[in-house]
């Protein structure tokens, strides 16, 4: 909570991870009650110890909520369609994520179409503010007013 980040001891692939933390769920992590004799930060106040399943809470919260046909899984792939859709780029996803290649990112990038647009857009601002790069395209001055 200090410096901003949560570790994770040990992830779906195995292996531990730190991840930042919003400012939302700093927030939330702050109001949950902490006890200076249990380590953990979500546990069973009869006994101290952690959660081991959270499938019947996950459950019974999806029924209070009337939200069917969603499994918790689901919640991970919500994080990383909304990442991409806000336009953080597919490499920072993935490491969000803890995936060992890129591969298993790309399933993410048909929700970012608007970045192939943007990047050939950046071509335009170029070729506008650079006298060489006019010179180096070679095209005429009424072809540059025209895409400029």
């Amino acid at each position: 909570m200090k410096h901003g980040f949560i570790t994770l001891d040990k992830t779906k692939n195995g292996e531990g991870r730190t991840i930042p933390l919003n400012k939302n769920l700093k927030g939330v992590l702050k109001s949950v009650t902490r006890r200076l004799d249990v380590p953990y930060v979500f546990f069973d106040s009869a006994n101290g110890k952690p959660y081991k399943n959270i499938k019947h809470s996950f459950k019974s919260a999806l029924k209070k909520a009337g939200i069917k046909d969603f499994k918790f899984h689901d919640l991970r792939h919500t994080y990383a369609s909304h990442l991409t859709m806000a336009g953080i780029d597919l490499t920072t996803v993935s490491r969000l994520l803890g995936h060992k290649t890129l591969t298993m990112t790309l399933r993410y990038a048909h929700l970012a179409p608007q970045h192939m647009q943007k990047a050939v857009n950046v071509l335009d601002t170029l070729m506008c503010q650079q006298p060489l790069l006019k010179e180096a395209v070679a095209i005429t001055k009424k072809e540059f007013a025209v895409a400029c």
